[in-house]
């Protein structure tokens, strides 16, 4: 009764404090909040070159986020509303070229989540104030308990003013599993980093439970335990029929859907849905690497070795199936690079100090950049987000896109998406899907940080175990 009436208190105070502060600007960032960009500074060392990447980087999800709910922005660039993305169609000769309209308003829920991550490293090197940064993150949980969502699982694109859903296709108009498990990420991560018990932080942890316990992962098994699907719609039901199969950026949503104090999933439904799909072994060897998982030749795009690998730390990770995790995400960081190196196509100004191919953005829109898909893009948050597995040659690129190419795609929110010297394109945009990775990965590579945070998780534990996950963080 005591704590019911304590939560009861601290929900009125920020309620009350919420309400006072309708007058302010939103637009007008709190003093001492600022963060000024720089340009490129010369004869600094490698420690300080790493500071002035992530703390740029991070400008985009604290100076760009949505003034009203605080959400990472999708990207910070639209063409009348509009842009395109492509991705490789394997039944036809030539890629599926698309076209979706967003605006201004859209915000990416995994994105948001990403950003949430950065906002944590933000704190933990003076960047940002502690208090102002758990305002913000206040304001977000506060927005997102009110906007759209589908048995706990949000969409993935959001307008940050509304909290409505942003159709991202015509069956693909409600929940989205895997955003929502990289939103999870972060929120699980920040609750651990945030875990004192003034007002604040006390109301902060109890949004975010209440988050964690209605998210409803099992709904997405459609009452059976052969397939996790990613789309839910309350007009279409389970109408896309997409199952999150792998090996993919999508490991990080069995591991939360596991990891569930109230919904979680069954090894079973894991085995069947991700494991026993086709597209979930390799084995192969490529440039003399052997490459455990994925169905791509050369493993796909990197960002499948990044997304999860924010929050679950590969080293020592292994499974029941004898899969090792770090010799798999430094793998095919290597394969990659070491295709670029070759640089088969020859394609200008690929080498030893300009690699990494991702998804992103390129001169044909938004492209899911692989070997199988090589059209001379490199995108930086490949190898940036690659310190943790190849820290030697990921320094490499990273002085050659700072010093070489600054004053063509170093800007106010750290490096612009991609380049192509062959077609002497430089990208003018930033996604937050691919500026997060770069402020995160960094920082696990510095410090371990983001990490120790999410491994050490109680309820992470608990669903690495349930799925046969190994870890040096698991306590028996």
């Amino acid at each position: 009764m005591k704590k019911g009436l304590a939560y009861t208190l601290i929900c009125l105070l920020f309620t009350l404090n919420a309400f006072a502060q309708k007058k302010t600007v939103v637009h007008k960032p709190i003093p001492g909040s600022s963060i000024a960009p720089v340009g490129v500074v010369k004869n600094i060392t490698d420690s300080a070159l790493l500071d002035i990447i992530q703390r740029q980087t991070f400008r985009y999800f604290w100076h760009f986020a949505h003034p009203v709910s605080g959400l990472a922005r999708e990207r910070d660039n639209t063409v009348k509303g509009e842009y395109y993305w492509d991705y490789i169609n394997e039944a036809d000769d030539e890629p599926n070229l698309s076209k979706s309209t967003f605006g201004s308003e859209a915000c990416a829920i995994g994105g948001t989540g990403m950003g949430i991550l950065s906002t944590i490293v933000a704190v933990n090197r003076g960047w940002i104030g502690r208090d102002t940064a758990l305002n913000r993150l206040i304001k977000i949980v506060d927005f997102l308990i009110k906007a759209d969502c589908y048995h706990g699982i949000y969409p993935h694109f959001m307008n940050g003013a509304t909290g409505k859903t942003i159709p991202f296709g015509r069956l693909d108009d409600g929940a989205d599993i895997v955003e929502t498990s990289y939103l999870m990420m972060g929120m699980l991560t920040a609750k651990a980093y945030f875990k004192g018990n003034s007002l604040p932080e006390r109301y902060f942890q109890k949004r975010v439970q209440q988050m964690w316990d209605a998210a409803d992962w099992n709904w997405h098994s459609n009452n059976g335990n052969k397939s996790l699907y990613w789309h839910w719609s309350p007009d279409n039901d389970f109408d896309m029929n997409f199952p999150v199969f792998g090996y993919d950026e999508a490991l990080i949503t069995y591991i939360i859907a596991a990891s569930s104090p109230v919904h979680p999933i069954s090894k079973e439904l894991y085995e069947n849905s991700w494991v026993k799909s086709a597209s979930w072994k390799n084995g192969k060897s490529y440039f003399g690497y052997k490459l455990p998982l994925g169905n791509f030749d050369m493993g796909g795009p990197l960002f499948f070795e990044q997304y999860t690998y924010m929050g679950i730390d590969p080293n020592g990770l292994t499974d029941d199936n004898g899969v090792d995790y770090a010799e798999q995400t430094k793998s095919h960081t290597l394969i990659n690079r070491a295709y670029c190196v070759a640089n088969p196509k020859h394609y200008k100004g690929y080498g030893e100090n300009s690699w990494g191919l991702t998804a992103g953005d390129s001169f044909k829109g938004y492209v899911a950049h692989c070997p199988e898909d090589d059209r001379g893009v490199i995108q930086p948050t490949a190898a940036l987000s690659s310190f943790p597995y190849t820290p030697q040659y990921s320094m490499q690129a990273l002085r050659h896109f700072y010093y070489d190419l600054g004053d063509k795609i170093w800007g106010p929110y750290g490096f612009a998406d991609g380049f192509s010297e062959t077609h002497n394109w430089y990208a003018k945009t930033h996604l937050a899907i691919d500026q997060g990775p770069i402020v995160v990965m960094i920082e696990n590579y510095r410090t371990g940080l983001i990490w120790k945070l999410f491994m050490n998780n109680p309820d992470i534990q608990k669903g690495l175990k349930r799925l046969g996950f190994k870890s040096k963080w698991i306590k028996e």
